[in-house]
């Protein structure tokens, strides 16, 4: 008998929470990178560092990060809106570990890859 090894929902789940005007989730998969790219002219290749993006760059990053969550919503989110939806947030350093944890689950490897 073959043990078949799957993943976990820990391994699955590459949302996170951003507390804004109600709890959001980010989410970068392939239709958020898509339109990031698009919205930023970055390559995924590059590194983005705090002191590397503008606050308009931010928004876009952010803003391709909440679609998946707007659309299960049925929300319309835009790009305008995103300055109003970031002033909710708790802090500045909320958004900013948000992101760069959102971005982590993006591109982690999960335990099926390794092997």
């Amino acid at each position: 008998m073959t043990l078949v090894k799957t993943e976990t929902n820990a391994e699955k789940n590459t949302e996170v929470l951003l507390m804004v005007d109600r709890p959001r989730f980010l989410k970068y998969g392939h239709k958020a990178m898509k339109q990031l790219t698009a919205l930023t002219g970055r390559k995924l290749t590059e590194s983005v560092s705090k002191d590397e993006f503008s606050l308009e760059e931010l928004e876009k990053i952010i803003y391709c990060g909440l679609l998946a969550d707007a659309k299960a919503n049925n929300e319309t989110l835009k790009l305008e809106d995103m300055e109003d939806l970031l002033d909710q947030a708790p802090n500045f350093n909320h958004v900013i570990e948000a992101m760069n944890n959102a971005f982590d689950k993006a591109f982690m490897e999960t335990e099926k890859q390794k092997n």
